[in-house]
């Protein structure tokens, strides 16, 4: 279906959750509440890294109101070898080591929350304390703190034999470096250090966990993934994954943060040794301090580049803090930082390493933040020694439809030269700066985006209206952009559609709403289960008239089923609706996806600032923010990703970031000191949608949540 014939693709209709979020209906995990429901508690590490000799939890377990405790002993005992699943564990209860301040090491039930909190501190925990490790470049020193002493580095070559912090290394070259800096007029080399940053959103993970009678676990639970959920709950506890479901509450904000499941076995692990529900509710210290926030990196970078101003070389170097298990998103930074540009001769080296810190998570293109930030700063440094325009510099070097990328595949259907030539048209960039201590700055950006898993059911009523359910968790208003989908499809109106979000008992599989995936990959879902509902309507209307199946046809624009056969036969959607309990009961389309190919997304900011030189106080004046969008499904959504994006782009550089001491205690984890940037630090962020429409989607959209952030 053409972009140009979209009736409610592009429109900027009202969110589907927007009216119970406004007046505060909207439930949350928090707000549940069930019969007999205790309150659960974790007690956490106060230390970076020490050995556990004992736990004692008797007197916990002799406190009046207390109804059940749990440890790692209480966890499924371990079998295999492997390390993720090892990790999986220690990660829910700390067994013989804690590897970070805030790691889980038992769980109390209680009557009430006051009384969970007392029996925490009736615990008796004996440590070991070790040496500990906070950063990435102590950490692989010969004589650092070991955190796991059967850890070895993985790389192209093999597994070394010897314990090391080192999870995980990987090279990548391409033509030949020194020929390449030897052709270079100008070289800069700079090292960046980014610290480890919180996603910071404003629903903390709760979960409240059910057993039946049938040994049976229902989780309620703040995600980006039920099934993912239940996949992890299962992996843990050895359960049928049949005996598992996991339904999605409203989501807080989640940027990536809520991928990883971190309460939801305790809550499970609590619930059934009491014998009754169990709700267990995130402090703000215990997210900063007991969920994954993004990798602290240190990034060395050496580029060159002619006189004519093309790249002639790179060379770097990516040091990422996996936390306390390995897992960071160093190969996602490499990917990232060669996307934008053709690089003739390159090498680049990453290192995933291990410190006494939570074990980092997604966090909005995870990886991909802090190595654009290193590479956008030596590409504008390369282009002021050249006097030549950052944007000319940019386009010069920019890759084009055809060329090949750093890791050796042909880019196609892209749209980076686009956003460049909005950015260097835009009133903006041409405007005067217009008083002293002020500067411009621009930044290009890529991401790779995401398709994988999707399911999606639309249900047709007998009043003409459609339901529609999705696995997919709503966390950026996608119930809306999906539902506008399933109605382009169908030739119905936005409001004939009524989108909601299932579990992991009532609809198919459906990976995490994570990687800019979810009105791509589950509208592919919505529009192939809409193509699925008119054949299914035209099998009836052909049964109901007597006549052949393909002889029908459906008009979407009149919203007429018709037939070949007989001209005089016709009938609207909403007629043929009306029969359907009459001849042979409800009409249900399905669909299954898992989309292989997907459009990437590039984008382009403008920000003017202001320094005052005697404090260094940097004053946002004006941002806009220019993205090749494929197709806006919905504007006024991609307009706010654009926006939150560029927002949280705007605290990673100013304002935010985890301050630890030497021993590895962090020192801001709370909203206080961990700063986070408000209305008044911010200027209007304008946008403006570049739309190259991506051709394998059936309205041509890109994934958009992700490149604003890089």
């Amino acid at each position: 279906m053409s972009e140009q014939s979209t009736r409610v693709v592009g429109t900027r209709t009202l969110r589907h959750d927007a009216p119970e979020k406004v007046i505060g209906r909207a439930k949350y995990t928090a707000d549940l509440q069930a019969p007999g429901m205790a309150h659960g508690k974790i007690l956490r590490s106060p230390h970076a890294h020490a050995r556990i000799r004992s736990i004692d939890t008797s007197r916990a377990e002799a406190l009046p109101g207390v109804y059940a405790v749990v440890t790692a002993r209480d966890l499924p005992p371990y079998e295999g070898d492997s390390f993720d699943h090892r990790a999986l564990r220690d990660s829910t209860f700390a067994s013989d080591k804690v590897l970070h301040v805030g790691h889980p090491i038992a769980a109390v039930a209680a009557r009430t929350l006051s009384t969970a909190e007392e029996a925490l501190d009736l615990i008796a925990v004996d440590y070991e304390v070790l040496p500990a490790v906070v950063n990435v470049l102590d950490a692989i020193k010969p004589n650092a703190p070991i955190l796991h002493e059967h850890l070895r580095t993985s790389s192209l070559g093999g597994a070394e034999d010897r314990p090391t912090n080192i999870a995980w290394r990987f090279e990548h070259a391409i033509g030949d470096l020194t020929a390449g800096f030897a052709e270079a007029d100008v070289i800069v080399e700079r090292e960046f250090t980014s610290l480890l940053v919180h996603q910071g959103y404003i629903e903390p993970q709760a979960a409240l966990a059910i057993w039946s009678p049938d040994g049976s676990l229902t989780l309620h639970t703040s995600t980006q993934g039920s099934f993912a959920v239940r996949d992890t709950i299962v992996d843990l506890l050895k359960l049928p994954m049949a005996d598992v479901r996991v339904i999605p509450a409203e989501v807080g904000g989640a940027f990536g943060g809520k991928n990883t499941s971190y309460i939801d076995a305790a809550a499970a692990l609590l619930a059934r040794k009491a014998g009754r529900p169990v709700k267990t509710v995130m402090t703000r210290a215990e997210v900063f301090l007991g969920t994954g926030p993004s990798s602290g990196t240190v990034i060395r970078i050496k580029a060159g580049a002619n006189r004519e101003g093309r790249l002639t070389a790179l060379d770097a170097q990516l040091y990422y803090e996996a936390g306390a298990y390995p897992g960071s998103p160093v190969g996602s930074g490499a990917s990232v930082m060669t996307g934008a540009y053709v690089v003739p001769n390159g090498h680049i080296e990453g290192f995933d390493i291990v410190v006494n810190k939570p074990r980092s998570s997604s966090y909005r293109a995870p990886g991909g933040t802090p190595a654009n930030f290193a590479l956008e700063q030596v590409v504008d440094e390369l282009a002021e020694k050249l006097g030549m325009d950052p944007i000319e510099f940019r386009l010069i070097n920019s890759l084009r439809n055809g060329c090949q990328n750093f890791f050796g595949h042909t880019v196609a259907d892209i749209g980076a030269v686009e956003v460049l030539e909005a950015v260097r048209a835009h009133p903006h960039y041409n405007a005067p700066l217009g008083g002293p201590n002020r500067g411009r700055g621009v930044a290009h950006a890529y991401w790779g985006n995401w398709g994988a898993r999707s399911s999606a059911t639309l249900t047709v009523n007998p009043d003409g209206t459609v339901g529609l359910v999705t696995g997919s968790v709503d966390i950026t208003g996608t119930r809306t952009s999906l539902a506008m989908q399933a109605a382009e499809a169908l030739g119905l109106d936005y409001n004939q559609v009524k989108p909601s979000v299932g579990d992991t008992g009532n609809i198919g599989y459906s990976d995490v709403s994570a990687g800019s995936r979810t009105t791509v990959a589950t509208g592919h879902a919505v529009v192939r289960a809409a193509e699925d509902t008119i054949a299914r309507l035209c099998a009836r209307a052909a049964q109901i008239w007597g006549v052949p199946v393909d002889s029908m046809s459906y008009e979407r624009a009149t919203r007429t089923f018709s037939s070949t056969s007989d001209p005089d036969k016709r009938i609207t959607f909403a007629e043929l609706a009306a029969l359907l309990p009459q001849t042979g009961n409800v009409v249900i389309g399905v669909a299954n996806v898992d989309i292989q190919e997907w459009g990437v997304g590039y984008g382009a900011h403008i920000v003017d600032v202001e320094v005052d030189p005697e404090t260094g106080k940097v004053k946002l004046l004006r941002y806009t923010a220019v993205q090749d969008v494929g197709k806006a499904i919905h504007p006024p959504a991609v307009e706010g990703q654009l926006q939150g994006g560029a927002t949280q782009g705007i605290g990673w550089a100013l304002y935010e970031g985890y301050v630890y001491d030497a021993n590895g205690r962090l020192l801001n984890p709370h909203l206080l000191d961990y700063k986070l940037p408000t209305a008044l630090d911010l200027p209007m962020i304008d946008t403006v949608l570049v739309e190259v429409p991506y051709p394998k989607h059936p309205y041509g959209a890109r994934g958009v949540g992700e490149v604003p952030i890089v």
